[in-house]
């Protein structure tokens, strides 16, 4: 039996735009062990999914001893792999993958590391020399293109465990969330940083149209760090029917079955962004610094909102200019009409809804 590292990405998001990607893997070696080495933090995202016969967490800079890079190193050398598949693009990850002993080690040429790979793929580039903004989803399938795993479509896709879904119903009934009548969650916030982030008081005003004019229930999501954004979005929007996560006890496993069980999602560019595309899930995405090529996951049910600024996008973690208008001016009334494009006239399935899947700009 032939084992297989595969190295996965650093960031929720881009893990989960790297599913089309381990399911060609796991479908084109079916005899094959698969490992994946992922950070801890990360590593629930694949919860309940199917792809992997084990995991190794990985973090250099972990208070963990086991998962910190020499006990790591010494875990892969045992697992005697006969292939790496390298989907970040750091020289660590390269230097790791040719440490293991791994033959055949397939990752893209970037930051000096092309000497420690065997198959070696090109980032693309314009006509300066500049890498491109490409959608990741593509990026990560050629991986497995080049190992000769045929990639059946570039469709994101994620499950959630059993335990998962008790802890929705137990949150669920605590805060009082009535499922039948619908419920619209929201996200705000990001580990890539505050310029991500949407006024908590815009997001406080979608949530209370939402609760009064549609009737719908309203949970706002968060983690750990997002807990007195989420406490304010709620306070502001003042209505029985909004609630947050923000007292209850968090894991990506709850934010993915609150998702999945969801008929919309509005969020801003962050990780559970993904979420709803990978449970068929309608979604308005609000984009101020970041640039929509990098993260496209080509979802019908899909509307991706910005306010076009000279500045922008500048894929800076906190705005250089200090008025973050590609953020502020984005207005609530904008989003309020994109949320209702996808769920549709009352008593409509917005799954049923198509034709989106696009950039819309506003003003």
């Amino acid at each position: 039996m032939s084992t297989v590292l595969v190295f996965c990405p650093n960031l929720i998001g881009d893990t989960v735009m790297a599913t089309p990607t381990f399911r060609a893997l796991r479908r084109g070696m079916p005899g094959a062990r698969i490992v994946a080495v992922v950070k801890p933090g990360v590593s629930a995202t694949l919860d309940g999914a199917p792809w992997f016969d084990d995991r190794v967490l990985f973090d250099p800079k972990s208070v963990d001893p086991a998962s910190r890079t020499a006990a790591v190193l010494k875990r892969l050398r045992s697992e005697r792999p006969d292939v790496a598949v390298l989907l970040p693009n750091s020289f660590r990850s390269a230097w790791l993958a040719w440490r293991s002993g791994a033959r055949r080690r397939v990752g893209y040429d970037r930051g000096g590391r092309g000497f420690l790979l065997t198959d070696r793929l090109e980032a693309p580039k314009d006509k300066k020399g500049r890498f491109e903004p490409v959608p990741i989803v593509g990026y990560y399938a050629e991986l497995a293109r080049r190992l000769d795993c045929p990639v059946d479509s570039l469709r994101t896709e994620l499950h959630t465990t059993a335990s998962d879904e008790q802890a929705a119903d137990r949150i669920w009934n605590l805060l009082g969330i009535d499922e039948s009548s619908g419920v619209v969650c929201l996200n705000n916030g990001g580990a890539f940083g505050p310029a991500k982030a949407w006024p908590n008081d815009s997001f406080a005003q979608v949530a209370r149209r939402l609760a009064v004019e549609r009737g719908l229930g309203v949970l706002v999501l968060c983690g750990p760090s997002e807990r007195e954004a989420a406490r304010e979005i709620v306070a502001l929007a003042d209505h029985p029917r909004v609630v947050s996560l923000a007292d209850q006890p968090m894991s990506l496993g709850l934010s993915k079955a609150s998702v999945k069980r969801s008929m919309l999602l509005i969020t801003t560019d962050s990780g559970p962004r993904h979420f709803a595309p990978a449970f068929n899930v309608p979604v308005v995405s609000l984009f101020g610094p970041t640039h929509i090529a990098w993260t496209r996951t080509y979802h019908p049910l899909s509307l991706h909102l910005s306010q076009p600024v000279p500045c922008g996008p500048c894929q800076k973690s906190v705005c250089p200019e200090g008025h973050h208008r590609c953020m502020r001016e984005l207005t609530s009334e904008s989003v309020y009409r994109a949320a209702l494009r996808l769920l549709g006239e009352p008593g409509s399935n917005a799954r049923d809804r198509r034709g989106a899947g696009r950039h819309v700009g506003t003003c």
